[in-house]
């Protein structure tokens, strides 16, 4: 049953995947000029370079052997060149993209870390002041535009009271080498230089840009984790439990909690899917060198090969996550597991 409910996920996977190929392959002939400049990147090739560029692209042929041939191309990781810098865009997706991951990590940290609890605490004094004051910052927080707070913050914490850098993952003061991209990690690795000042100037730098991202999914979290709880606490086996003399620090933390719990991990991924493309914006008022600023730079410089390849790499990343969320919830949940093979 398992082994069938994998190849399910597998196959939706891989048609995902096919669509997007697809689609991605026809933004090289939507996409104004030539396709076989839209697909290379090199934009004054001569002669003979050109008609190397038709052979290999197969730009001859037809749509079905320029696609499977795409599909070589972008398994070998060539993408084609930047516009703009001259330089491979799959080089630009490995170095950018660390630092879009590392945001939404830790912005998705911050959520999780207060919006399960603020839900839990909404849920247990409902109707109270308690969900009445978390309801509010919940509505508050949902409905207030991500580039407007993003503002807010840097007018308030940046410009008026300087507690806050603007831009940036680090001061340049400091030169930390490249390991992986992720700038704690590579702090890390390179043994807390300058007496761990590099350190704590890479969490300065992170925290507004963290905070303003993690706005949405805390929100999203409370709101679900709360109808989630008030939903498990309903259950007559909570109502049994509690006829049995079970104190209420019992029904919650061995019944009511575990159970509660069980959606809200699937919220979870999906939450991280939302934060990547939520990162674009956050990535660009806060010059955060990203793949999301890398991408939306590109829509505005035209840079055409970089828009395929950028959207590709989101795309894919989303894919996968929402794939992954999907099956660690099927087994995680008994109830779902047992939909999934075809039981009631």
């Amino acid at each position: 049953m398992m082994l069938e409910f994998a190849l399910r996920r597998v196959s939706l996977l891989v048609f995902m995947l096919f669509t997007l190929s697809v689609f991605t392959f026809s933004l090289g002939y939507l996409f104004p000029g030539d396709p076989l400049t839209n697909f290379s990147g090199i934009e004054t090739a001569g002669f003979s370079q050109t008609a190397q560029l038709q052979q290999q692209y197969h730009m001859d042929d037809g749509y079905v052997t320029q696609y499977f041939a795409f599909l070589g191309r972008i398994m070998q990781g060539d993408w084609g060149l930047s516009f703009a810098s001259g330089d491979g865009v799959f080089g630009h997706v490995l170095d950018l993209a660390p630092a879009t991951f590392e945001l939404a990590i830790y912005a998705l940290f911050v959520s999780v870390l207060a919006g399960v609890p603020a839900g839990v605490i909404a849920a247990l004094s409902h109707g109270r002041w308690g969900d009445k004051l978390i309801s509010g910052f919940t509505l508050v927080g949902y409905s207030v535009p991500i580039f407007w707070l993003a503002l807010l913050l840097i007018m308030v914490f940046c410009l008026q009271l300087g507690l806050f850098p603007m831009s940036g993952r680090i001061s340049l003061l400091y030169e930390i080498p490249a390991y992986s991209n992720f700038i704690l990690l590579d702090i890390m690795i390179a043994g807390f230089p300058y007496g761990g000042l590099a350190f704590a100037d890479a969490l300065h730098h992170l925290a507004l840009p963290t905070l303003v991202l993690a706005t949405y999914p805390t929100t999203v979290l409370i709101r679900f984790t709360r109808d989630s709880m008030l939903n498990v606490l309903d259950q007559n086996y909570i109502k049994t439990a509690r006829a049995k003399g079970l104190s209420r620090r019992q029904l919650i933390f061995h019944h009511a909690l575990r159970n509660a719990l069980l959606p809200v991990i699937k919220q979870i991924g999906l939450q991280f899917s939302a934060l990547i493309t939520l990162a674009m914006i956050t990535e660009v008022i806060f010059s955060w060198p990203g793949i999301g600023r890398w991408l939306i730079d590109s829509i505005y410089q035209r840079d055409f090969p970089a828009i395929q390849g950028g959207l590709l790499a989101i795309s894919v990343f989303i894919i996968f996550a929402t794939i992954i969320t999907e099956l660690l919830y099927t087994l995680l949940d008994p109830i779902s597991r047992n939909q999934a093979h075809g039981k009631v």
